[in-house]
């Protein structure tokens, strides 16, 4: 699931593989590891020989000081370890510059989406959050396979993704849908023809696979590490490969590994959690009525988004902001209450006349052209090759008809960004994980999973909760839930809420978790600031405060 919200999404109709938990009792006989967990043991113990170098950082990465890269070599293909390899980018921070706690290792991080690059992470270092926990793990980034300069996996020109503006009706009538289908086969196309044989190969699997190479160049017995949204499933897959290597494993926003959801059913349960979620904006710029004028209930303020959207219709907002940018721009709300005033504020002066902050909130950005086709392409191979899909339209159009009769913001931009998948041109797809089973290929039936925590916000809309009480029971009896009740940002950690951070600080640096379940009061709503207030607070202005 992705947790930047312009290339949100997730989808796949599975299979199931049960198979016992793995706290349950070990199974009779380990099973004969295929072709490819032999190749990520080969690999790993080569790994461990090799370590890695880490130096200066590339100027194309951005990280200045203390910041060091290196580079991981593994195989593109772990069932022919000795064949083509593919480099991965790594950057660390050195463990103990923000105190002087002892060392714990390193801890590794990956950000989600599936396309997302964690290669910023060590940045993180100095934030209060992070501050005590820098001081006791080395913080290691990395891109996985196919994001930034990781072997980067591209489908099309990015320039044909960064023009707008583009229209994309709220309710789609069928030549609408067949525009889109048409667009979809023409996306999976170019990315077999960009990729060649190599689209196979992107897969979660691999990318647990690259983890445990990872972890044993970082010279680390055992993997620490953080997940967030699609990150939380690929470490559960490590965790499930791998139980013996475990070490510690914070998981936020879970995504829901029961093999059945993965992926089209997880991206069916997205909608409702997205309409919630849309309702706590309305309902949260509806209590502030004057300070934004947009109405004094949900759907009043419902009907003056439906007047800025049918007016970007009709003439694009600064030339570039149509329906499609209105809704990415909006759709964001859904993902983080922190920009709920900006929102509001913008819809508010264009329907005063002044279509500047709706413009500058919403246009593509062409200087990021490149790097969101290379996420949105990740995204698609990924979570295309993890499962079989539906094949026919007819499918789709029925479960999104329906969806969206009820919870029609998200229903099918969510559908058409994943629609590529119906047509994908990768003809063996992946079996689903079952996570959390002990008899998987590769694995190690008799380790048991040390203590994991998994950090879930209830309201959700990207990882609906449900996801994580399914995750918990998965990873069985020694798995903690730390939960933010009442809230719905997607990204529960990290310096929102002190009662979060504080059990997360204490797992990561003892291993001890408060209970099974812990709940938490949600993050206090952003007050109402209008965009002029704030620029003068970004100028540095003393303002009154709002009330």
């Amino acid at each position: 699931m992705r947790t930047t919200p312009a290339r949100h999404g997730a989808a796949a109709a599975a299979l199931t593989l049960l198979a016992a938990a793995v706290c349950a009792a070990p199974a009779a006989a380990a099973p004969v590891p295929d072709a490819e967990s032999a190749g990520a043991a080969l690999a790993a113990r080569r790994a461990t020989t090799t370590g890695l170098g880490f130096g200066a950082c590339p100027a194309a990465e951005d990280l200045p000081d203390p910041v060091r890269c290196a580079t991981l070599r593994v195989p593109l293909d772990y069932a022919r370890p000795d064949g083509t390899q593919i480099t991965l980018t790594v950057s660390r921070v050195a463990a103990g510059r923000t105190g002087g706690a002892a060392r714990q290792g390193a801890l590794v991080h990956n950000p989600g989406g599936p396309g997302a690059s964690g290669m910023y992470f060590p940045l993180l270092a100095g934030a209060p959050a992070w501050r005590r926990i820098a001081a006791a793990y080395d913080l290691i980034g990395y891109a996985p396979r196919g994001v930034g300069r990781s072997a980067p996996l591209s489908c099309q020109d990015p320039a044909a993704r960064a023009g707008g503006p583009t229209q994309v009706p709220a309710h789609p009538s069928a030549a609408d849908k067949e525009r889109h289908r048409a667009a979809a086969r023409a996306y999976a196309r170019g990315c077999a023809e960009r990729a060649g044989a190599a689209l196979a190969h992107y897969t979660t699997l691999n990318n647990a696979r690259d983890l445990h190479v990872l972890r044993a160049a970082l010279g680390e017995r055992r993997l620490t590490f953080a997940g967030a949204s699609y990150g939380t499933y690929l470490g559960a897959v490590y965790a499930t490969l791998y139980p013996g290597h475990v070490h510690r494993m914070v998981l936020d926003s879970a995504v829901n590994p029961d093999p059945a959801r993965v992926w089209y059913r997880n991206n069916l349960d997205q909608a409702p959690g997205f309409e919630r979620r849309w309702h706590d904006f309305r309902a949260w710029a509806a209590r502030h009525h004057a300070a934004y004028g947009l109405g004094s209930t949900p759907a009043a303020v419902q009907a003056s988004y439906e007047r800025v959207r049918d007016a970007v219709a009709r003439t694009p907002a600064g030339g570039s902001i149509g329906t499609g940018e209105l809704h990415a721009a909006y759709l964001e709300t859904a993902y983080r209450d922190e920009v709920w005033p900006e929102r509001a504020a913008a819809l508010a002066a264009f329907l005063r006349g002044d279509p500047e902050p709706l413009a500058g909130q919403a246009a593509p950005d062409p200087a990021a052209a490149t790097e969101t086709e290379n996420a949105t392409a990740v995204y698609t191979a990924v979570l295309c090759n993890d499962a079989d899909w539906p094949g026919d339209w007819e499918t789709w159009d029925r479960d999104h008809t329906e969806l969206a009769r009820t919870a029609p913001f998200e229903t099918w931009s969510n559908a058409f960004l994943n629609l590529p998948c119906a047509s994908w041109p990768v003809r063996a797809r992946q079996r689903p994980v079952a996570v959390g089973g002990a008899a998987v290929t590769g694995g190690s039936p008799s380790a048991r999973l040390p203590r994991t925590l998994i950090v879930a916000a209830e309201r959700d809309g990207a990882t609906p909760y449900a996801g994580a009480l399914e995750l918990q029971r998965r990873l069985g009896t020694e798995a903690a839930l730390v939960t933010e009740k009442g809230a719905g940002t997607h990204g529960v950690f990290g310096g929102r809420n002190g009662c979060v951070d504080r059990h997360v600080e204490r797992y990561l640096l003892t291993g001890d978790t408060a209970g099974w379940r812990v709940t938490c009061a949600p993050h206090p709503e952003p007050a109402p600031v209008s965009l002029d207030d704030r620029a003068a607070r970004a100028r540095g202005a003393v303002l009154p405060p709002v009330v």
